[in-house]
């Protein structure tokens, strides 16, 4: 009688190939594992809901980031992107509900498809186009808060706090909201020409063109969705705080780009997950959550702090991918 044995290797191999994948999932279970023992208060469903609706406002602007990265680019006006959206919202809020949501996404968009447009069709750096972007809606925004002087309130009883503040179950809307935009981009990601057109495009653009993919048409796009998704998530900040805060958004496009990195998605483009970009807004705020938990360390160290833990996350991630 013969017999087989399936060899241990290929078994190995697989696993390697899981935790290469999966490297950042990994370590958000053992982050929130370790928190949840040493925390008491960790667990509790009240920080729970808090950690999620902390982190649904970055998770919609890191999802239009990690179609940017994707193709190989950048987009460094988000930011201020946000920022703007928030004021934009809070000031047409007395106009309506239905002013209050269109204004920041129509203007905000209108600003990624300049962007996009001026990237795909000039062959400008990203980097550049953006940046000056980023310092176009910010002094845009100091200059409809005349200089930050004045902050534009939403009233209590407008329906447009309720997008914000309204709950399901104890969880807040933005979480919804942020959780069906994830499921739509994984979808339109994977799923689509579109999609497809987006890896290649980060893959080899010069390859993508010979094969007649519209590379032009496909950064426009992705650029357009990124500033359309800045802007709602300021509306949804605008709503959750009841005003459009002037000073937010500095530095949120730095860690739209870290979430998406320690997702997996690759700076150089082609290789990218939406999903692996919702874990790494977890991991991040399950960190600063931490931190605070804590309790006992100086603001000033708190970003040291968080930068050595997200420094050691992406070391891990390139061990695992070796």
């Amino acid at each position: 009688m013969i017999t087989t044995t399936t060899p241990a290797v290929p078994r190995a191999a697989a696993r390697t190939k899981v935790l290469q994948r999966q490297g950042a999932a990994v370590a958000l279970v053992l982050m929130v594992a370790v928190s949840w023992l040493v925390f008491p208060r960790f667990g509790s469903l009240d920080n729970l809901r808090d950690l999620a609706l902390q982190g649904s406002f970055l998770a919609v602007i890191a999802i239009g980031m990690t179609f940017v990265i994707i193709t190989g680019g950048i987009d460094l006006s988000v930011g201020s992107l946000y920022a703007l959206g928030g004021v934009l919202a809070a000031w047409g809020s007395q106009y309506g509900f239905l002013v209050a949501l269109a204004l920041p996404l129509l203007v905000c968009g209108l600003i990624g498809l300049v962007n996009g447009l001026l990237i795909a069709r000039t062959n400008m750096a990203p980097f550049i186009v953006t940046l000056a972007s980023l310092l176009f809606a910010r002094g845009l925004l100091l200059a409809i808060t005349d200089e930050g002087s004045t902050t534009y309130k939403i009233a209590g009883d407008s329906a447009f706090v309720e997008l914000g503040r309204g709950t399901v179950l104890g969880f807040g809307y933005p979480i919804f909201i942020a959780a069906v935009l994830a499921v739509l981009g994984g979808m339109v990601l994977n799923r689509t020409s579109f999609g497809q057109n987006v890896f290649a495009t980060g893959g080899a653009e010069q390859s993508a063109i010979l094969l007649g993919v519209p590379v032009a048409r496909t950064k426009i796009l992705v650029y357009t969705t990124s500033g359309t998704l800045a802007g709602l998530a300021g509306a949804l900040t605008a709503a959750y705080l009841q005003s459009g805060v002037t000073v937010i958004g500095v530095g949120t496009e730095l860690d739209a780009i870290a979430v998406v990195v320690i997702g997996g998605t690759l700076l150089t483009g082609g290789m990218g997950t939406v999903l692996g970009t919702v874990i790494g807004v977890g991991l991040i705020k399950v960190i600063q959550n931490v931190i605070n938990q804590i309790g006992t360390l100086d603001s000033n160290y708190q970003s040291v702090v968080s930068g050595v833990f997200l420094l050691i996350v992406v070391v891990l991630q390139r061990i695992l991918r070796r």
